[in-house]
């Protein structure tokens, strides 16, 4: 184990909070110079600390320690296709039960209340879909699951939306 990167990799995320050793210190209940001879390579933080300066420096404790990517757990996995296809089946519900029926109505009513909006017109505006398909991906990255980078760059014809959801992959840790 390298002290010496393991107080580099402190310094770094602490700096990169805009935190001051004292303000850490003060956060994580020690003194600004245990979080400085930490940076210097001198000391390592107690075990008992490390959870909380994971939280506080947004990380984790293997990437304080190690120095390797921040190890992200996602809750599942899903593709564009499989986004496509439930919207998709929104539309064809409307087909099948009729666009009168009281079930279609209450699903596109909340749907509409809840996002200020028109899904309907996603049916029949290509664009409006892509926002759609957007806001449906963006949804299940929130909720901690992953989709395949390229999957997301392969399925949108729309390059403002392509971004949009290819910025929102990066911050959750799909490159």
């Amino acid at each position: 184990m390298n002290i010496e990167k393991i107080g580099g990799q402190i310094a770094a995320l602490r700096k990169a909070k805009g935190l001051t050793q004292s303000e850490l210190g003060d956060r994580i209940g020690v003194s600004f110079q245990a979080v400085s001879k930490w940076e210097r390579g001198e000391t390592l933080p107690d075990i008992t600390l490390l959870p909380d300066l994971a939280r506080i420096l947004e990380t984790t404790i293997d990437y304080i320690l190690l120095g390797s990517e921040k190890v992200v757990e996602y809750k599942g996995r899903f593709t564009v296709t499989d986004i496509k296809n439930g919207l998709d089946c929104l539309k064809k519900s409307g087909e099948y039960l009729g666009k009168e029926n009281i079930i279609y109505r209450a699903a596109i009513k909340g749907i509409n209340t809840d996002l200020n909006t028109d899904i309907e017109e996603a049916f029949t505006n290509d664009y409006v879909f892509e926002a759609f398909l957007a806001e449906a991906i963006i949804q299940n990255l929130i909720s901690g699951l992953y989709v395949d980078i390229s999957d997301v760059k392969n399925n949108f014809r729309h390059e403002h939306f392509k971004k949009i959801v290819v910025d929102y992959c990066n911050r959750y840790g799909i490159k």
